[in-house]
């Protein structure tokens, strides 16, 4: 099943298992549970410290649980976790077996103290680089706490579930039965959304935090590169993110950022926080913005007042708040998120296998998308509002040449249904409607599934009547990065720096950090509100 080198890698690895393990496998006479029984073989085969049983008899076949020695619960993997999954599987197998996770141990405490009754299913796709996050959260919570039970569920082997549950986007997270969540999300959001007491400690510590010489609201690339420049002179420097990697987490492949050849977002966004935490930066990860309050008098502190009640104070201030996906924000397009409505087409793609789809926006992100679906869907239908695409020639070339490929231009999307024939929600995408903008004549395009890719939008929401923001939302700053207000900077894709790149991103970021730094060395302290000593 699994090649040389893989097995190679795979008996490296097994040899850091500290306990005995056994893989129970649950199985049929179909042609994927003898791939599985394949798999388990070659794993069974690279350490002695590993056994099989195959007498398991779970309803859902093929599957296996990796479970301690002596025991019969664990982590259940239903369908081959290969792909992407594939290193969701290798840690899953060390941590039973006793190999420490790379987690804080504030992180497991909290898994640990979790009381209830957690049965949690997580579908995912082999393609989906959202999906490893959530699996190996969850994965991980059901190795530390015996109260939380995991499934992982590969969608394309287990198909008929996909369908009956409508599950339209991955990865989706049922806990008890019921929708608990999709999209990526890290061990830490799902622990906070279960443990309904989380912010109210967490806003206790950032309220009894000292100030921060910087204060960086944002962890992508524009703030990671502004921390890492800020924390090298010496200062006190902290970093408030939603999502430490922000963007960079979504973005599947990154092979034009300088002197890297070929990454993928996840690896990027870890090794930007790796950078970070090696010069020993305040980190607080799952810290929403919510106001900015300027500094009451030259020298003094700007806050920043935290959605979960908290308040962080510092000398000065970054914001690196990034963007997300625009909204094409018409009728339908939410009441059928994630049933139809998607946005990431390598990760929602192969759902849709078979099926009729439509991508909205003719922009190199809307042609790259219709380009993969084209490969996976029966049909793709492109709808561009102006009357050209923007799509790099290159791209736009390849579209054309494909067969299972419909481009409107000059096209107005002004719905997003989900009815039947016979005028019945269906709860799903069934078709778009869109304009011609020339003629004025409407037109419905039955479908299934419709991704939006028409480009981003800053958050900047929070500071509105505060920071001087464009007609676009994004924060106006100067050549060095100042904002409209003193001892606030700012950089990276919510800015009105032009060309929203990730290179662009982390040389906005350092250039803040440098300004913010010769903002504070030529101003004053005020004697009542010492801070730590500025370098030299």
């Amino acid at each position: 099943m699994l090649d040389a080198t893989l097995k190679a890698q795979l008996q490296q690895y097994m040899g850091m298992l500290r306990q005995p393990i056994r893989l129970i496998a649950s199985l049929d006479d179909s042609a994927a549970s003898q791939e599985m029984r394949g798999l388990l073989d070659d794993i069974a085969g690279v350490s002695d410290k590993i056994g099989l049983d195959v007498s398991g008899s779970d309803a859902r076949k093929p599957s296996f649980v990796i479970a301690r020695d002596g025991e019969t619960t664990g982590v259940r993997f239903a369908g081959l976790p290969l792909g992407h999954e594939f290193t969701s599987l290798v840690l899953a197998l060390l941590w039973t077996g006793g190999h420490p996770p790379k987690v804080e141990q504030e992180v497991i405490d909290a898994i640990k103290a979790l009381d209830g009754d957690f049965g949690f299913e997580v579908y995912m796709s082999l393609s989906c680089h959202n999906c490893p996050d959530v699996v190996q959260a969850l994965s991980l919570m059901a190795i530390v706490n015996p109260k939380v039970r995991t499934v992982v569920i590969e969608g394309g082997t287990f198909q008929q579930e996909v369908t009956e549950r409508e599950i339209m986007a991955v990865p989706m997270v049922f806990l008890n039965g019921q929708v608990f969540g999709s999209g990526r999300m890290t061990v830490e959001e799902i622990v906070a959304k279960l443990d309904t007491n989380a912010g109210e400690r967490e806003a206790a510590k950032l309220n009894a935090k000292d100030p921060y010489d910087v204060l960086i609201v944002g962890g992508g690339p524009a703030g990671a590169a502004a921390a890492v420049y800020a924390a090298r002179k010496g200062i006190r420097v902290g970093v408030a993110a939603e999502r430490f990697g922000g963007q960079v987490n979504d973005t599947l492949a990154i092979e034009n950022y300088i002197s890297v050849l070929e990454t993928d977002g996840p690896k990027f966004a870890a090794a930007l926080e790796a950078q970070v935490r090696h010069y020993e930066v305040d980190l607080m990860n799952l810290q929403r913005a919510e106001k900015l309050v300027p500094a009451s008098e030259p020298g003094g502190l700007v806050q920043v007042q935290m959605a979960n009640g908290g308040v962080l104070k510092a000398r000065s201030v970054i914001l690196s708040t990034g963007a997300r996906w625009r909204n094409v924000n018409v009728p339908g397009e939410q009441a059928y998120k994630n049933k139809g409505v998607a946005y990431c087409p390598h990760c929602d793609g192969p759902l849709f296998k078979g099926k009729r789809t439509a991508v909205i926006g003719g922009g190199n992100s809307g042609v790259e998308a219709a380009i993969d679906l084209a490969g996976i869907v029966q049909h793709v239908t492109l709808i561009e509002f102006a009357d050209q695409l923007k799509a790099d020639a290159v791209l736009v070339s390849k579209l054309k040449s494909l067969p299972n490929v419909s481009i409107h231009v000059n096209a107005q999307t002004t719905e997003i249904t989900g009815v039947d024939a016979n005028g019945n929600d269906t709860g799903k995408v069934t078709g778009l409607k869109y304009k011609d903008r020339l003629s004025g004549q409407e037109h419905l395009v039955p479908l299934e599934g419709v991704f939006v890719q028409i480009g981003l939008v800053p958050n900047t929401e929070f500071l509105k009547g505060t920071v001087e923001l464009s007609r676009f939302g994004e924060i106006v700053v100067d050549a060095k990065g100042h904002t409209s207000v003193e001892g606030v900077f700012a950089a990276g894709d919510c800015t009105t720096v032009p060309y929203k790149q990730i290179v662009i991103a982390a040389g906005e970021g350092a250039k803040a950090a440098l300004s913010a730094f010769d903002h504070l060395i030529r101003t004053p302290v005020p004697a009542e509100r010492p801070v730590a000593a500025v370098a030299a």
